[in-house]
């Protein structure tokens, strides 16, 4: 606690801390502003609203997030920080323009595209300036702090997000929102200006030469490399298949339990914002567990646990929920179902670190995180189909079923694979 203060002492990091912390909180309120607009369109929301919500969240990382890097690494860091939050102040300030007096959900939905996008750009600059701001001795407790913290925004602020939301109604949500994003590119603009790259404005006009070639080159032969690999290795190919799974069925998840939260605990976004919160803090002391204790346990028998128990307990606050619309109810079961994935995406990272070659994990990660999404946008647009046909209970069910089904599965046959040794 100690180390934390003395760093928090430094004037130009507290100033960084502070702001990601805003910023953090301003992209839950822009998601349940969207969550509440959706609900305000009739008594609830459809999972086809969810998805298209979703979808325009989701997309700049396959358009925009395999260049913002690159890009970011050429410009001052501090200058394009607050430069995207006030790009994105001004975005979010017209969404509610087009959403409540145009009625243009065209446009309204390229500004939530494009407010999404500048974040591609703001994560990688926040997480590239840490080591411009403080002394080298001090960079594993900064970024510690960054980390930790910046979760914690995020668990804590989609409760208060969906709190205020829900209070002050999906219109006013953006304009707090632009707020936010104005306070924290005011406390990023206050950071002592440091040597970095300026952006050269007479090479402006090759940048989208530049981004379609570094789309080619990124995309094109990362997901090559990546799925060449995946084929001859056998413990990249398995954890890529469970990822892929595990983003599969959080796609229809997320779509059909936004829905089935607001239908079944009456309320727009208090109430989702609050179940996101206790997922978060599940998740946060899951991971706290099992970095703790789980050298001890075989790393593929953990995921298969896992799979096992998070799927039991996805079928339990479905069921629970339908039979016992109790808020108490939904934030333990919410909460339990977080702690019991969380080790999941602890394991997947740390068989890709044993087993892939150094000159590849970077096209392993950045090849997986496709992979994932892709699995998360085809099955978030399958599950709108779904919930047409079926009873959000149903659905949720039946993806806890497929987790106990893939877990039991290959608890039976990992003794038969030696690779899995």
């Amino acid at each position: 606690m100690a180390k934390f203060k003395t760093i928090l002492k430094n004037r130009d990091f507290f100033l960084l801390w502070v702001g990601q912390i805003i910023s953090q909180f301003g992209d839950r309120l822009t998601f349940m502003s969207l969550i509440g607009f959706a609900y305000s369109k009739g008594e609830q929301g459809s999972p086809t609203d969810i998805f298209k919500i979703l979808f325009f969240t989701i997309i700049p990382v396959f358009v925009i997030g395999p260049v913002a890097g690159a890009y970011v690494d050429r410009w001052d860091r501090r200058k394009t920080m607050y430069a995207c939050d006030f790009l994105r102040m001004g975005l979010v300030l017209l969404i509610p323009l087009f959403l409540f007096h145009y009625r243009s959900l065209p446009l309204a939905f390229l500004l939530v595209f494009l407010s999404f996008s500048v974040a591609r750009f703001f994560l990688p600059a926040k997480l590239s300036i840490v080591p411009d701001l403080v002394d080298k001795k001090d960079l594993l407790i900064a970024n510690s702090l960054v980390n930790i913290t910046g979760m914690i925004a995020f668990i804590f602020g989609s409760g208060i997000g969906g709190l205020l939301v829900e209070k002050v109604g999906a219109e006013n949500g953006f304009y707090l929102d632009g707020l936010s994003f104005f306070i924290s590119g005011m406390m990023i603009f206050f950071i002592s200006s440091r040597k970095g790259v300026s952006i050269n404005l007479r090479k402006i006009g090759r940048f989208g030469g530049e981004l379609v070639e570094a789309i080619k080159k990124s995309l094109v032969q990362e997901i090559r490399e990546g799925f060449s690999y995946f084929l001859k290795t056998p413990d990249i190919r398995f954890t890529a298949g469970i990822l892929f799974t595990l983003a599969s069925a959080l796609g229809v998840v997320s779509v059909v339990s936004i829905v089935f939260v607001q239908d079944t605990l009456g309320s727009a976004t208090k109430d989702l914002g609050f179940l996101i919160m206790f997922l978060g803090v599940g998740l946060f002391f899951g991971t706290l567990l099992y970095g703790r204790f789980g050298q001890r346990l075989s790393v593929y028998k953990a995921i298969f646990a896992s799979l096992i128990l998070s799927g039991i307990m996805l079928i339990a606050f479905a069921v629970g929920l339908s039979r016992y619309p109790d808020f108490r109810l939904a934030a333990v079961l919410a909460l339990a179902f977080g702690f019991l994935t969380a080790p999941i995406l602890i394991v997947s990272n740390t068989i890709i670190h044993r087993t892939s070659e150094n000159s590849m994990r970077g096209k392993i990660f950045s090849s997986l995180e496709l992979v994932m999404h892709l699995g998360f946008l085809l099955f978030m647009y399958i599950s709108t189909i779904l919930a047409e046909r079926f009873s959000h209970v149903s659905i949720l069910s039946a993806i806890g079923i497929v987790f106990c089904f893939v877990g039991i599965i290959n608890f039976i046959f990992c003794r038969k694979m030696s690779w899995l040794d």
